[in-house]
């Protein structure tokens, strides 16, 4: 069962995510069913990507036997659960703990993974505590006093980011050099997210990625590539607007040295934060150093997406590689 959509900002991606994935899935050796999670919540089982007008999805939970009834009394039951969700509500531990209560194997991380590497602030603490190199931050939570950008910039740089803990795509992130911009941007963090971190930026750095796929220890990490975003950051524009002019690069024109490094950073980091089945792992790179940005537990699908694109240069094609993460996920 491919489910996909969402409450979360990033629901047309994963629609983008889920019809690459149904394209490329080899329907002679799965029997694929749907489950297209609307803007509210609710679950439909729909035929084909092109018609959402479809009967309404029961639950029925019992430890070994998920079932999923819908209300004209037809039963779907997975073998496993494939999400192609992106960020509340999907990539944040929460279908991964249903999917832990009905006992059904599910593609990718599980609740705890996912809970950890989701909230930026936690993932960077723990990478911090295990001498992992990360950018500077402090992190506010709604209802608090905000602090004034001039004690912030005099600890973390007259430039900052500033972002939501628990979001995806560059949903709610910015750029801010001044008081006027910093409130901005706090304010539009806070509609994604009651926590919001604010992270000393990066001087000009190039985005590195690497894709990891496998269980602790027998993971291993893609070819390492490059973004180059079309702005001064790769902001959600630059990720999915069609008028985007952002290169993805693969492989990255770096040494081979620097290559091994982040290829190695990359798998330690994902065992560090208790990764399985996949996930994407990216780094900032400048004059000062190499540092984790992120790790993505369900990485974008859709045509630009780095993901597939590593793998497929490190020679495992989009549809193998799908057999693969259900293999895992089995």
């Amino acid at each position: 069962m491919i489910v996909f959509g969402g409450e979360s900002s990033e629901h047309e991606v994963s629609i983008v995510s889920a019809r690459n994935i149904y394209q490329a899935i080899n329907k002679q050796k799965y029997q694929i069913s749907l489950a297209f999670i609307d803007r509210s919540g609710q679950w439909w089982s729909i035929d084909n990507l092109d018609d959402y007008a479809a009967p309404s999805i029961r639950l029925s939970i019992s430890p070994g036997v998920p079932i999923f009834s819908t209300d004209d009394g037809h039963e779907i039951k997975p073998d496993v659960l494939f999400p192609v969700l992106h960020g509340r509500n999907g990539e944040d531990g929460s279908v991964q703990g249903l999917a832990q209560l009905m006992h059904l194997p599910i593609v990718g991380c599980d609740m705890t993974s996912s809970v950890l590497t989701m909230d930026k602030i936690a993932a960077k603490e723990i990478l911090d505590q295990h001498g992992f190199d990360v950018l500077p931050f402090i992190s506010h939570r709604s209802g608090t006093d905000l602090p004034d950008y001039r004690s912030v910039s005099y600890k973390l740089g007259s430039t900052l980011f500033v972002k939501p803990s628990r979001a995806g795509s560059s949903v709610g992130v910015s750029m801010v050099k001044n008081e006027t911009e910093y409130q901005i941007a706090a304010d539009e963090a806070h509609k994604h997210d009651e926590f919001i971190i604010i992270e000393q930026a990066a001087n000009k750095p190039r985005e590195l990625e690497v894709a990891v796929l496998g269980t602790p220890p027998n993971h291993r990490a893609s070819v390492v590539g490059e973004i180059k975003p079309e702005g001064a950051f790769y902001s959600y524009d630059s990720k999915y607007s069609a008028d985007s002019t952002s290169a993805v690069i693969v492989p990255a024109n770096i040494s081979t040295d620097l290559s091994e490094n982040i290829r190695q950073q990359a798998l330690d980091a994902y065992s560090v934060l208790k990764c399985r089945g996949m996930a994407r792992v990216d780094f900032l790179y400048d004059e000062n150093g190499l540092y984790i940005n992120e790790i993505n537990t369900i990485p974008g699908f859709t045509n630009i997406s780095m993901y597939p694109k590593l793998w497929d240069h490190s020679g495992l094609t989009y549809d193998s590689l799908i057999d693969r993460l259900v293999e895992l996920a089995e």
